[in-house]
């Protein structure tokens, strides 16, 4: 159902209040897609062990088309080389940022910037868990910019601060599992 909130405006001619409705638009489909399969990792190297004991890091496969929409996957790509503008995005295409969002609400069934949100807190967990990247660095390379943006957003979604939800992700092994 749509949920709506009613307000006034004042028509500049004759001065007359007319009451607009906001309509927020839920998704009644079947999602195509879920963030795990959109989700393209940060790591191309994951540390093997031999029957010795010894590792070392090998290449890994990342699919960097999971969709096959080409505007989509490019957008996957922009967020997982921690971009966040979906305006200077859309503008590569000559598209409105509504448009891209569009797209990624039909595809998903989640508004673009909630997406967005999703991808980016998806990309800091796995920075956090897997790497000892200062939190300065992993702010930025997961598109939030700032340690404090980055601060900000895991209270709003976890209700927990970096050093809290590093310790909440890491388990044992997990630091260096994964290489940059």
């Amino acid at each position: 159902m749509a949920k709506g909130n009613s307000w006034k405006t004042r028509n500049w001619r004759s001065g007359i209040r007319e009451s607009r409705k906001v309509v927020e638009r839920t998704f009644r489909g079947e999602p195509q897609y879920t963030l795990d399969q959109l989700y393209i990792s940060p790591f191309t190297r994951r540390k093997r062990w031999d029957k010795d004991g010894h590792w070392q890091y090998v290449t890994m496969e990342r699919n960097m088309s999971p969709t096959g929409i080409t505007v989509m996957d490019d957008y996957l790509r922009y967020l997982a080389n921690g971009n966040n503008d979906m305006q200077a995005f859309a503008d590569r295409y000559g598209l409105k940022r509504e448009e891209v969002a569009g797209m990624i609400f039909i595809l998903t069934g989640v508004k673009g910037i909630r997406f967005r949100q999703l991808y980016q807190m998806r990309l800091v967990d796995d920075l956090l868990r897997y790497t000892d990247m200062d939190p300065v660095d992993v702010a930025r390379r997961s598109g939030l910019g700032s340690k404090n943006n980055m601060y900000l957003a895991l209270r709003r979604e976890y209700n927990q601060n970096i050093g809290e939800r590093r310790n909440f992700l890491r388990k044992e092994n997990d630091l260096g599992r994964f290489g940059l």
